[in-house]
C-alpha cells in the first residue's frame, strides 16, 4: 500500500475530492499518470493512490509538487476556492486579448455542459446558470414549465459559457445570441433525449425542451505569456 503522510496535511476538503480534482486537472492538461508523477517528482503509484483513495491525506510538500506539476494552485487543487467567485488572482504580466473564430467557439461551446442563460422576464433581466448540450447546431437545455428558463420561449436571448483559470490569470468565453422556443415535436424530443449529452444537475422531473438557435456567436480569449 501506498504510504499516508502524517504530517502537514491540509485538512478541510471533503473525503475523495482531491484525487478527483488531480485527475481532473491532469486530464485537462493531457497529461498522463507517469508524466504527471515525473513532474511532481513522485512514484506513479503513489499518485494512482492518491487519484484512488479517498482518504488520502497527503502532506503539505507532496501538495505544493503536485500543484506545480499541474499548473495550479493548492488551493483550487483542495477545493479550498469552491465558495469563491473565479478571477481573484492578479492579471498576468503579459496578457493577449485575442476574438476567437466562429469554428474556435463552435468547439468549444461543444465540449462544455454549464452555461449561462440571459432573458427578459416579468420584473426585469434574469441571468440563469443552467446544463446544457449542443444538439444540430443549437443550444439545448431542459426545465420545468413556469419556471424562470422556460420564460425564454419565443424570446431573443444570451447564452454565454466560459473557463476561468484563476491560477494563472487567463481564461476563453463564449456568447451565443439568438431565439430561445419550446421543442414540442415528438420527433423532436425523442432525437434530443437521446441525444443530449448532459442531464439537469437540479434534479427532479425536468421534461420541458427548449432550444436556442444561434442568430451570432462571437468569443475571445485572455492568454498570457
Amino acid at each position: 500500500m501506498a504510504p499516508r503522510e502524517s504530517s502537514g496535511a491540509v485538512a478541510g476538503h471533503p473525503a475523495g475530492n482531491l484525487g478527483r480534482r488531480i485527475a481532473l486537472r491532469r486530464e485537462e492538461l493531457g497529461l498522463s499518470l507517469e508524466e504527471t508523477a515525473n513532474r511532481a517528482g513522485m512514484a506513479s503509484s503513489y499518485l494512482q493512490y492518491l487519484e484512488a483513495q479517498p482518504t488520502a491525506a497527503p502532506g503539505v510538500s507532496t501538495l505544493l509538487r503536485l500543484a506545480g506539476a499541474l499548473e495550479t494552485t493548492v488551493l483550487e487543487l483542495t477545493g479550498g476556492d469552491v465558495d469563491l467567485p473565479p478571477g481573484l488572482g492578479q492579471a498576468g504580466r503579459h496578457p493577449t486579448f485575442t476574438d476567437l473564430t466562429s469554428q474556435e467557439c463552435r468547439d468549444l461551446l461543444s465540449t462544455h455542459g454549464v452555461g449561462r442563460l440571459a432573458l427578459p422576464t416579468d420584473t426585469g433581466p434574469e441571468i440563469i446558470p443552467l446544463n446544457y448540450s449542443v444538439v444540430g447546431g443549437s443550444i439545448v437545455y431542459r426545465t420545468v414549465p413556469d419556471t424562470v428558463p422556460s420564460q425564454a420561449a419565443g424570446a431573443q436571448v444570451a447564452f454565454e459559457v466560459d473557463r476561468i483559470d484563476a491560477a494563472f490569470s487567463q481564461g476563453w468565453s463564449v456568447l451565443v445570441r439568438g431565439r430561445a422556443d419550446t421543442v414540442t415535436d415528438p420527433d423532436d424530443v425523442q432525437r434530443l433525449e437521446e441525444q443530449a449529452f448532459s442531464t439537469p444537475w437540479a434534479g427532479g422531473q425536468r421534461d420541458l425542451w427548449m432550444r436556442i438557435d444561434p442568430d451570432t456567436i462571437t468569443g475571445r480569449r485572455i492568454t498570457v505569456t
